[in-house]
């Protein structure tokens, strides 16, 4: 299992930031591989990936979110494994950095050379960049869900 962490700093304010994460339909915009995120149930998300053509479904579920905190969640499920946590943080009015850190188990052959060669890692790091461009392009949140999971 591979421990991913990264963090970037976006130019909006923690509400603005910690808004757009919680529209997960929205992530195929920025996350590339993801082609469709469901949101199922407050908790239950369903996903459909691509990458390099292998497709793969899998649910998540939310197991604690606190508006303007975090986000963490861990699948369900099927042969995706990973758990992680999307936290924010308060830099000033106008900047806040999130931080993105989750364990992921490779599936398969394929998967392990990729884990080992950092893309993984790479794919994380990209995804942030392109959440950055997405949010700050826009400078107001797609929606929002204020409610907490504990």
């Amino acid at each position: 299992m591979s421990q991913i962490e990264q963090s970037i700093e976006v130019e909006v304010p923690i509400s603005t930031a910690y808004n757009q994460w919680t529209q997960f339909e929205e992530f195929p915009r920025f996350m590339k591989g993801v082609e469709r995120v469901e949101q199922r149930t407050p908790t239950l998300t369903h996903w459909v990936t691509n990458v390099d053509g292998v497709i793969r479904e899998f649910d998540a579920e939310i197991s604690e979110q606190i508006p303007d905190e975090r986000v963490a969640w861990t699948t369900v499920g099927g042969e995706v494994r990973q758990a992680g946590v999307v936290t924010f943080h308060r830099l000033d009015v106008s900047r806040t950095k999130v931080m993105l850190q989750f364990d992921h188990a490779p599936e398969g052959f394929v998967d392990t050379v990729g884990d080992v060669l950092g893309f993984v890692r790479r794919q994380a790091k990209g995804d942030l960049e392109r959440f950055k461009s997405y949010i700050e392009a826009r400078g107001f949140e797609t929606g929002r869900w204020r409610g907490a999971v504990l």
